[in-house]
């Protein structure tokens, strides 16, 4: 057994730590077969809420009383026999950036307020509610998701699971952190620039931003269509079990994407061989990748070639869209916040408060001549992926970093967006791609390779990296016992502020 991040077989109901460890598929087994009930499962999941959560600051709230009452209504549906749906009895955490319907969705902000009501659920929130998902609670988030760490100044820092005085990356940090230390086996999470693959690396964890549309979002993202919904999981199963919940339809949404046909856990054991595999090391030497991280990815690329793929060592040819992704990136940001007065605005993160003046200081010209990058770029991937089923890259040229600082100690840097070239990009052209863990550096902090695939071929990803997983590719050690209250003065939680 490798940890949280596999599964681990049966388990006996007394020890919790068993149930913590489980994926939720195994979990929906353990249900059918009577060897556990949904109660069991999630008292474990919200005991070990608490125990970790000083260590690493995943939660904003944990809602035990709610999540217990939850885990009751879906234990006599199991009793009766009649699951309401694939997700049945499950633990699920939500990032707050994403509406659950009975408590508020702050953003991680002082400048939104907790007065109600709150009587909505996002679409994908509401999908897991039809299939009888338990909410345990919603993770931490940067300041309206802004940045590729998670720390702000009305909930505090997120540590990773492995070393907590280092960043669990963002801005779904909070959701990587809580899967990969066993509270939950699954998260929602968001992803504009790589915000749930950042953290999957850097926690040793799966997540996947789907083609844009396939998961339904309301309200709209300021940051427009570069903003996916997507699943961060314990492995690529998971997440096509969760993609067959999240992915159904909702009006709210005008961009959504037609019907999926059929599931995305069909053919998931197809395998890889036979497929045309791209692999760039280093985006055509634009990048400078650690050495451990390289070799890492590289062993997984060998993987795939062990197991049938056709692997070519290929650069796409991307244009350097730095710029144009700030542009589009800093105006959603501008937008987001327009309405403040100075004194709210006062309250913003200050990087926060630096990017939004760049962004109102963008004309419609410039707005358009990014969106001009970002079809030229789209137009490529799809000729690209003409020859190539998958382009596999670093999905980060390092680990995790210290705590407190949006870029490396020491960078050339300035924002998040200089350490994280390889996944913005694809947000840029609304390709499916995933992370999954491929390593360890000499520290032992998690690495990750990135899967990325054509326009709706989600499924295909998910294929991929399943493969991986069945190979024993993506195996990791589990995060080091946190004892409670460990690592506190190196993650701390949340500021003293305004009593929204």
């Amino acid at each position: 057994m490798t940890g949280p991040t596999r599964p681990t077989g049966s388990a006996d109901p007394a020890d919790p730590a068993d149930l913590t460890a489980m994926t939720a598929a195994r979990l929906v087994e353990g249900y059918a077969r009577g060897e556990f009930t949904p109660v069991e499962a999630v008292r474990a999941v919200l005991e070990r809420s608490e125990h970790v959560q000083p260590a690493v600051n995943a939660f904003v709230r944990i809602d035990a009383e709610a999540a217990m009452d939850q885990a009751r209504q879906s234990a006599d549906r199991w009793r009766r026999g009649e699951p309401a749906g694939l997700l049945d009895g499950v633990p699920v955490s939500v990032k707050d950036i994403l509406l659950l319907r009975g408590g508020p969705t702050l953003r991680g902000s002082w400048t939104v307020s907790a007065d109600g009501p709150w009587d909505e659920d996002a679409p994908s929130v509401a999908r897991l509610r039809e299939h009888g998902a338990v909410f345990t609670g919603k993770t931490t988030t940067p300041e309206f998701g802004w940045k590729g760490v998670t720390d702000s100044p009305r909930h505090g820092a997120t540590g990773n699971p492995y070393a907590p005085g280092r960043t669990a990356g963002g801005s779904s940090g909070g959701s990587a952190a809580a899967v990969a230390l066993g509270a939950g086996p699954l998260s929602l999470g968001t992803d504009g620039g790589g915000s749930v693959r950042i953290p999957a690396s850097f926690c040793g964890i799966f997540a996947l931003k789907p083609t844009y549309g396939r998961v339904p979002l309301y309200p709209a993202s300021a940051y427009g269509t570069l903003a996916h919904v997507g699943p961060m999981t314990r492995d690529a199963r998971d997440a096509a079990l969760l993609m067959d919940v999240i992915t159904g339809p909702d009006a709210r949404d005008w961009s959504q994407l037609g019907p999926v046909p059929g599931s995305f856990r069909d053919g998931l054991g197809g395998g890889v061989a036979g497929l045309r595999v791209a692999y760039s090391p280093d985006l055509g030497g634009r990048v400078e990748v650690d050495r451990e991280v390289a070799a890492a990815v590289r062993r997984a690329v060998e993987a795939l070639e062990g197991l049938g793929a056709r692997v070519e060592e290929c650069d796409p040819g991307l244009p350097d869209s730095l710029e144009a992704f700030h542009t589009l990136w800093f105006s959603g940001a501008a937008r987001v916040t327009q309405h403040l007065d100075p004194e709210r605005r006062a309250l913003l993160d200050p990087g926060l408060r630096e990017v939004c003046e760049r962004g109102a200081a963008y004309g419609a010209l410039d707005y358009l001549a990014a969106v001009d990058v970002r079809m030229s770029m789209g137009r490529l991937m799809g000729a690209f992926h003409t020859e190539y089923d998958l382009l596999v890259t670093p999905t980060l040229p390092v680990t995790a970093f210290e705590l407190g600082g949006e870029v490396p100690p020491g960078s050339p840097y300035t924002r998040w967006t200089g350490w994280t070239p390889f996944t913005y990009p694809f947000n840029m052209t609304q390709q499916p791609a995933a992370s999954l863990p491929c390593g360890v550096d000499g520290g032992g902090l998690p690495i990750g390779v990135q899967l990325v695939g054509a326009r709706h071929a989600d499924a295909l990803v998910l294929r991929a990296a399943h493969a991986l997983y069945e190979a024993g590719a993506a195996d990791v050690p589990p995060p080091p016992a946190l004892a409670s209250g460990a690592g506190r003065e190196t993650a701390p939680g949340p500021v003293s502020g305004p009593g929204f």
